[in-house]
């Protein structure tokens, strides 16, 4: 095989791994991609796909011998995420990797609302604790996920009051990380606060994709009993419920407010708006 790239990628088979993996390509970086099946990995020039789990240290340990930086993308969402964090992270600096740059989620913190923020903070604790060379990507929420919001009927329900948001694009992100990727010492030891450029409400963000779709979209502010309710039917866990309900009450909380200059400081471009966004979303 050779000598594999020093830059490893996860994520690569998903969307947001998946774009940043197509921009270092067209860079003309060299990278390792590691994936769970390597026939699912995308085919790109100067890609070399490694077999690696979260969840297997032996596994990734050997995957990752030989890398300088690795772009970890926060592991699908599970009851043992945070342990898979855990498990790759070590993995990573016993690997001798020498720079981390992981996806984390705006405003992580210990006691933050929504729940999975938790875990984020925890896993940029072992990060800055392992003793590599780090930098943390927390991304807001994103505007990829707005328009799924609604459900059949055009309705987006949630207890989020009239709390703002500053959604970001995939596409911003991965373009940050490119920057990031492609000379990590620059941005060693730093934390970015990924946004898009505008506070958005749920009832403004139903109103652009009413306008963007040409769909009707409302939102409907429920209360925590009826948000818990609605959701029931779906039959998931627990903790996966707190989960999505606890997306809208850190918006209502303020939590995902405040748009940021970071992505234009990482990319020299605006971020997208959701008008653009989805302006851009019907050219493809």
């Amino acid at each position: 095989m050779g000598t594999l790239p020093d830059l490893a990628v996860t994520g690569a088979t998903g969307q947001l791994g998946g774009q940043v993996a197509r921009l270092l390509a067209a860079a003309g970086s060299p990278q390792r991609l590691l994936v769970r099946d390597t026939s699912r990995a995308p085919d790109l020039e100067g890609a070399a796909p490694v077999v690696a789990s979260y969840a297997d240290p032996a596994q990734s340990r050997a995957a990752l011998a030989g890398v300088k930086t690795l772009f970890m993308v926060s592991a699908a969402e599970a009851e043992d995420r945070l342990h898979q964090h855990y498990a790759f992270v070590d993995a990573a600096a016993e690997a001798g990797v020498q720079h981390i740059v992981y996806t984390s989620f705006f405003g992580a913190a210990p006691d933050c609302t929504f729940t999975l923020g938790r875990d984020h903070y925890a896993t940029e604790e072992r990060i800055k604790a392992s003793g590599m060379d780090y930098t943390i990507l927390r991304d807001n929420f994103y505007l990829d996920f707005l328009p799924l919001l609604a459900g059949e009927d055009g309705v987006i329900r949630g207890p989020a009051g009239e709390g703002l948001m500053a959604a970001v694009a995939r596409a911003d992100i991965a373009r940050s990380a490119l920057t990031v990727l492609r000379d990590p010492a620059l941005h060693v030891g730093r934390s970015y606060d990924l946004t898009g450029p505008e506070n958005l409400s749920l009832a403004t963000a139903a109103e652009l994709l009413t306008a963007g779709t040409g769909r009707t979209i409302s939102y409907h502010n429920e209360t925590l009993d009826e948000a818990y309710a609605s959701r029931e039917p779906y039959g998931a866990p627990p903790w996966q419920v707190d989960a999505w309900v606890s997306t809208y009450t850190a918006i209502a909380a303020g939590e995902l407010a405040g748009p940021t200059s970071s992505v234009h400081e990482l990319t020299g471009r605006e971020p997208l708006g959701l008008a653009d966004f989805l302006a851009e979303a019907r050219t493809l």
